[in-house]
């Protein structure tokens, strides 16, 4: 006599192993956070030293927007290569949409200050009064 009747052996199993989902979750979430500070430094820029002490204004971070500037003079707005003509564009449409944008500019200190200037021009020629240059903290060059 068998022990094991044939139907046992034709059942399928109703419960499902969420271990394997559950480990590639996480794998997905540390590979996540491992790149995210990665993705936000575009370029290596030497700041200028700041001199004043820190800035204590809390700013919305959706009102900023980020324009760097190599000291070849390469414009990227956001993280993305751009023409002068195409980031003066490109402040301008997200000022319409934002009155209160407020623009860093991060240029490398070996960056010719023709290249600030032209961004400076840029953001007054679309009414955008309020942009800072980015500086590196006094205590990182000492």
């Amino acid at each position: 006599m068998r022990r094991f009747s044939q139907r046992n052996s034709l059942v399928t199993l109703s419960e499902i192993n969420i271990t394997p989902l559950l480990d590639l979750a996480f794998v997905l979430l540390i590979i996540f956070v491992i790149t995210r500070p990665l993705l936000e430094q575009n370029i290596d820029l030497q700041l200028p030293r700041n001199v004043g002490g820190p800035d204590t204004r809390s700013i919305d971070r959706r009102n900023i927007r980020l324009v760097e500037i190599t000291p070849r003079g390469e414009y990227l707005y956001q993280g993305r290569h751009a023409s002068l003509r195409q980031l003066e564009t490109d402040l301008s449409v997200a000022y319409q949409q934002n009155h209160k944008l407020i623009v860093d500019i991060r240029a490398d200190k070996r960056t010719p200050w023709d290249y600030v200037i032209a961004v400076f021009d840029a953001c007054l020629r679309n009414h955008i009064t309020q942009f800072s240059a980015k500086t590196a903290p006094a205590a990182e060059h000492q």
